[in-house]
C-alpha cells in the first residue's frame, strides 16, 4: 500500500497531457534498471518518478554539473576526506604484472592460428580482460595517481600502453581531463555521442553495432569533434609504441601483434568489463542523474572505476581508497541510484527502448552560451528599436 501511495504521489507531479494517455508512470514500462542502497522518500528506487526521455534528442540541461557541488558539500561535512587523496604506490606493480603476463601470452601464441578457437578465446577472455585493466591503469595514471611526479606518471602510461598495440595514452589524457572539467559540454566533452551517432544508431541494430565497436567510437570520435595539438609527450607515446610493435613483429612474427590488437578490440566490445563505458554516464530510468556507480566484483579487475560518482567528485583519490570514500560519506552516495551489473547494462542498453544513444545529458559549451546570450541581447535591442520606430 505504501509503494502505491508513493507512486501516486510521484505521478501527481507529472503533466500527463504529454504522456500519450497513460494513467501511471509504471504503465507499459520496463522495471527500474538501477538500484538504490538507501532509498529516499522522493525516490524509493523502484518506482518511475519521471516519464521516459524523448528519444529524438539528448537531454539538454542548464544546471551546473553535479560533481563540484557534491564535492564542496562532502568537504564541508567530512573535511577528513582530504586524507584519502594522493598517489597509490601499488599501481606501478600491478601495471608491471599485467603488462608482463599479456606480453608473455602474446609470445606463447606466436605459433597459434589467429582464427583458431584457442587464439580467439585467449584474446577475448584473458587478453580482453588484461587490456581493459591497462586501459583503466592509464586512466588512473592520467590523474597522476601512480607517482608524485608528472614525468614518472607519463612514462608509466607509455609503458602500460605497450600491450594495447595502438598509441593512445597521450591523446587520452587531455580529452579525459576535459571530460572532468567540462563534463557534458557539447563540442568539448568527447565522451558524448555526436548528433550523427544519434541519427544513425538510435535503434536496436544501431545499439548492437555501437556496443560491439565501442572502442572505435571512443578512439575516433575525439578527432572529429575536437583535435589536439601534438606535443613532445604525444610523439614520445607514438614513437615508443611504433618501435615496440616493430621489434615484436620482427622477433616473433605478426601473430603476437594481432593478439594484442584483438585483445584491445575485445576489451572495448561485448565484454563484461566494457559495460562500464555505458554505465558511467548514460541516463537511466528517466532520471536526470548524469553519473552512475557500480559496486560489484568486476571492480577488482578495473581499478575500482565502478566507483564513478566518487571518482568524479574526488579525482585525486586513488583507486584503492575509493571504497573508503564511499564509506566515509554514505549519506551522499548510498542515496544515489547505481548499477547492479555491468554485463546487464549492455543487455539493457540494447533491448530497452528507454535507453539509447540519446540518453546523455548535454550542456552548451561556454562559447555557444556566450553566442546565444549575444544573439538574445541583439534581438532584444532590435525589438526595442522597432518598437520605438513604430511609436
Amino acid at each position: 500500500m505504501g509503494d502505491l501511495q508513493q507512486a501516486s504521489d510521484a505521478d501527481s507531479n507529472i503533466d500527463f497531457s504529454l504522456y500519450g494517455g497513460a494513467e501511471s508512470l509504471q504503465e507499459g514500462r520496463s522495471p527500474r534498471r538501477t538500484v538504490t542502497v538507501s532509498p529516499l522518500a522522493k525516490d524509493d528506487g523502484k518506482s518511475h518518478i519521471r516519464p521516459p526521455q524523448d528519444p529524438s534528442d539528448f537531454l539538454w540541461l542548464m544546471t551546473e554539473e553535479p560533481h563540484r557541488t557534491r564535492r564542496m558539500a562532502i568537504l564541508k561535512a567530512h573535511p577528513e576526506v582530504t586524507k584519502l587523496m594522493g598517489h597509490e604506490p601499488l599501481t606501478k606493480w600491478v601495471v608491471l604484472c599485467v603488462v608482463s603476463i599479456q606480453l608473455l601470452l602474446a609470445v606463447l601464441l606466436r605459433h597459434t592460428r589467429a582464427t583458431s578457437p584457442l587464439f580467439l578465446f585467449c584474446a577475448y577472455a584473458i587478453g580482453g580482460t588484461l587490456n581493459h585493466n591497462l586501459f583503466l591503469a592509464i586512466h588512473e595514471i592520467t590523474h597522476n595517481l601512480a607517482f608524485k611526479g608528472i614525468g614518472a606518471n607519463k612514462a608509466l602510461a607509455v609503458f602500460a600502453n605497450l600491450p594495447i598495440g595502438i598509441p593512445y595514452c597521450a591523446m587520452f589524457k587531455r580529452y579525459h581531463l576535459e571530460h572532468h572539467k567540462q563534463m557534458g559540454e557539447d563540442g568539448v566533452d568527447t565522451d558524448l555521442p555526436t548528433r550523427l551517432e544519434l541519427l544513425v544508431l538510435n535503434n536496436v541494430l544501431g545499439k548492437v553495432f555501437f556496443a560491439t565497436f565501442q572502442i572505435l567510437f571512443y578512439a575516433l570520435r575525439p578527432g572529429f569533434v575536437r583535435t589536439q595539438r601534438l606535443t613532445r609527450w604525444h610523439f614520445m607515446n607514438i614513437g615508443t609504441q611504433l618501435a615496440f610493435d616493430y621489434i615484436l613483429v620482427s622477433l616473433f612474427g605478426i601473430r603476437p601483434f594481432i593478439y594484442l590488437v584483438a585483445s584491445s578490440f575485445f576489451a572495448g566490445s561485448l565484454h563484461p568489463c566494457a559495460g562500464h563505458f555505458i554505465a558511467e554516464h548514460y541516463l537511466w530510468d528517466g532520471l536526470e542523474q548524469e553519473t552512475y556507480s557500480y559496486y560489484g566484483p568486476l571492480n577488482i579487475l578495473a581499478y575500482n572505476v565502478g566507483y564513478h560518482n566518487e571518482h568524479h567528485d574526488f579525482p585525486a583519490v586513488a583507486w584503492t581508497r575509493l571504497p573508503a570514500l564511499r564509506a566515509l560519506a554514505p549519506e551522499f552516495y548510498d542515496t544515489l541510484p547505481s548499477h547492479p551489473s555491468w554485463p546487464m547494462v549492455i543487455v539493457n542498453f540494447i533491448r530497452d527502448s528507454e535507453a539509447g544513444i540519446f540518453a546523455r545529458a548535454k550542456r552548451l559549451s561556454k562559447e555557444a552560451r556566450l553566442a546565444a546570450e549575444r544573439k538574445a541581447d541583439t534581438d532584444s535591442t532590435l525589438t526595442e528599436d522597432e518598437g520605438g520606430l513604430t511609436n
